[in-house]
């Protein structure tokens, strides 16, 4: 074996394992989110801090946006740009609190977000279309925000559900990642 083949190697087998680590990482990064932001709403709300209540919950939002971006492209680039504008937007929005009118405009836009990655992961080739599904289930919960008096009315069982919806493809994603060769495979076919 020369030194060109052993890198090609290298090079080749990394490449294979970026989807799926990209998928794991935003399983992790989702599990922190919620974990930290659960706890700091609910569990021990001073104890951690302004900080780590509200930038840690973001920030990791963020990246599992991002990341999402990343591992679902292939299946259509303009909606994932879109899915993640909205997300971004909606992480924003819920680091502000901003809520004009009583309407919690983030999670409005995390509706969306979930919509998109609803979609995204059920046309996708390489993730189960039931993950598409519970996700897009997530985005039409999320969207009873726009009533603020529904949305109150039928708290906490809207979260506990859209939680629930949104947190299994999550889950997956971090124990199983994706298909690797169907993600190649739908990531040549978009870039023809």
């Amino acid at each position: 074996m020369n030194a060109d083949s052993v890198s090609y190697g290298v090079t080749q087998g990394t490449r294979d394992e970026s989807p799926r680590l990209k998928a794991r990482a935003a399983g992790v990064l989702y599990v922190v989110a919620v974990v930290t932001a659960v706890f700091a709403e609910f569990i021990a709300p001073r104890k951690l801090g302004v900080v780590a209540a509200d930038v840690i919950p973001v920030a990791c939002y963020a990246a599992v946006t991002l990341l999402l971006y990343l591992i679902l492209r292939p299946v259509h680039r303009g909606v994932a740009v879109a899915a993640v504008v909205f997300g971004l937007v909606g992480l924003t929005f819920e680091a502000v609190q901003l809520k004009p009118h009583g309407v919690n405009v983030g999670m409005t836009c995390h509706a969306v977000f979930c919509l998109l990655i609803g979609y995204l992961m059920s046309k996708s080739s390489f993730l189960p279309r039931i993950l598409g599904v519970l996700m897009s289930i997530a985005g039409l919960i999320w969207l009873i925000y726009l009533a603020p008096s529904l949305a109150k009315s039928v708290s906490p069982y809207n979260s506990a559900v859209g939680l629930l919806a949104e947190a299994l493809p999550m889950l997956w994603l971090l124990v199983m990642g994706v298909n690797v060769p169907r993600w190649r495979q739908q990531a040549g076919a978009a870039e023809v």
